[in-house]
C-alpha cells in the first residue's frame, strides 16, 4: 500500500512535533500536574459513582455520566488554576472547550465501561479501568485545545519568547478573564 506525499509529510510533521513536545520538561510537569488533578477527580468520580450506584440504585451508565460531570467540574477548576495556569484565557471560552473534550472523553469512557462490564468485569472495577484508559485522550484534548492560548488575527504563529513585550501583554490580558 503506497502513501501519498501529503500523508507522508503530515506523518513526519506529527512525529517531529511529538518528539519536540516530549523533549520539553515543561510538558512532563504539566502531565504530572494533570495526573495529580486527575487522581483527585478519579476519587471524586468513583465516590459519586459508588454512592449513586449502591446508595441511590441508579443504572450504572447513568451513574457513570453523573459522576463524570461532578469530576469534570472539579477537574476544570483545578486544571485552570494550577496545571495550565500560565495558559489561562477567557473562563467561559476555555470552560466550553473543556466541556466538549470532557463529553468526548465521557463517550469513550462509557463505551469502554460497557465493554468491560459486558465481558464480566465488575461495574466499579470496570469504571476504574475505563477512567485510566481514557485519561491520555482527555489530557491531549485539553492541552492542545481547551487550554491552548488564542492568538489575535495577524499574530505570529510561533510562541513569543518568555519575558518579551507580547508575552507580558498576553499574560496581563489573560489575568483579566
Amino acid at each position: 500500500m503506497e502513501r501519498s506525499g501529503s500523508a507522508a509529510v503530515t506523518l513526519a510533521t506529527a512525529r517531529s512535533r511529538a518528539g519536540a513536545a516530549l523533549s520539553r520538561p515543561h510538558n512532563w510537569v504539566q502531565l504530572a500536574k494533570f495526573c495529580a488533578v486527575g487522581a483527585i477527580g478519579y476519587a471524586v468520580n468513583l465516590a459519586v459513582y459508588s454512592a449513586l450506584l449502591r446508595g441511590a440504585g441508579i443504572h450504572y451508565l447513568a451513574a457513570a455520566a453523573c459522576s463524570f460531570l461532578v469530576a469534570v467540574a472539579n477537574n476544570y477548576t483545578w486544571n485552570r488554576l494550577w496545571t495550565f495556569r500560565g495558559q489561562r484565557g477567557h473562563f467561559a471560552y476555555q470552560g466550553l472547550r473543556f466541556l466538549i473534550v470532557s463529553v468526548v472523553a465521557l463517550g469513550a469512557n462509557l463505551l469502554v465501561l460497557h465493554v468491560l462490564v459486558g465481558i464480566g468485569l465488575g461495574k466499579i472495577a470496570g469504571q476504574a479501568v475505563a477512567i485510566i484508559l481514557v485519561t491520555p485522550l482527555n489530557f491531549l484534548g485539553n492541552k492542545l485545545w481547551s487550554f491552548r492560548l488564542a492568538h489575535p488575527a495577524g499574530a505570529r504563529s510561533r510562541p513569543a519568547k518568555p519575558g518579551s513585550k507580547s508575552t507580558r501583554r498576553w499574560q496581563a490580558l489573560s489575568r483579566r478573564f
